[in-house]
């Protein structure tokens, strides 16, 4: 099975999402910009990203946060959303089971689907990190996916964009291919996936089938 996560990978979503957030955030009196959004929570769940700025802050975020962003960042992913290059060029030619894995809440992740026509590539296998106990970096999600779909971790291999998203993968006992061709990957994501134990990094889905067919060796 090949298991993408969503955001920054089938659809270009993150720079979207990473503006709302800091918008927002500074709406509350912080100083956060979109890029240290990025810098410190790609891959990660809304709900781990807003505690740990509580934390590093002292500040309670106001009742009624979290649901904002993600209703802000909704509206605006179903006017500008666009899936990632070349995206369907790979889940058309990729064979065998394919699963969504994302740290985003589900209605956000299938409504992002559907809006750039991708979720019929996936049937009913799209999961959420919302129900899981921990997320990314935390194996719990792909473990979830493995066991909801009756297949075995090491048959998996994931596409991930974030090194949170990888070090779970890897955990889970899966192969990580990472992906840097989304509009927020830096010029260094490439090391740092592959730091995080990436096998291989890919800027350009139309690599991904012949990145798949190396890895499983055939």
């Amino acid at each position: 099975m090949i298991i993408f996560d969503c955001n920054g990978v089938l659809v270009d979503s993150e720079p979207i999402a990473m503006s709302v957030a800091a918008e927002e955030l500074r709406r509350v009196g912080l100083r956060v910009t979109p890029e240290i959004v990025a810098r410190y929570f790609t891959g990660r769940r809304p709900a781990d990203m807003f505690a740990d700025v509580e934390a590093a802050t002292g500040i309670k975020l106001p009742t009624g946060f979290a649901a904002q962003v993600a209703s802000r960042t909704l509206a605006r992913l179903q006017i500008e959303l666009r899936s990632m290059p070349h995206v369907v060029h790979a889940l058309t030619w990729l064979r065998g089971p394919k699963a969504v894995a994302s740290s985003s809440p589900i209605d956000r992740v299938r409504a992002s689907l559907d809006c750039t026509d991708l979720l019929r590539y996936f049937e009913h296998n799209v999961f959420s990190a919302s129900s899981v106990a921990k997320g990314k970096p935390a194996p719990d999600l792909f473990l979830h996916v493995a066991q909801s779909v009756g297949i075995v971790p090491k048959d998996c291999i994931v596409v991930e964009d974030s090194p949170a998203g990888v070090s779970a993968a890897v955990a889970a006992g899966m192969t990580a291919i990472g992906f840097v061709g989304g509009g927020h990957a830096p010029l260094n994501l490439g090391s740092h996936l592959t730091a995080a134990g990436a096998k291989m990094v890919i800027a350009d889905m139309r690599a991904l089938k012949g990145t798949v067919v190396t890895l499983r060796g055939y």
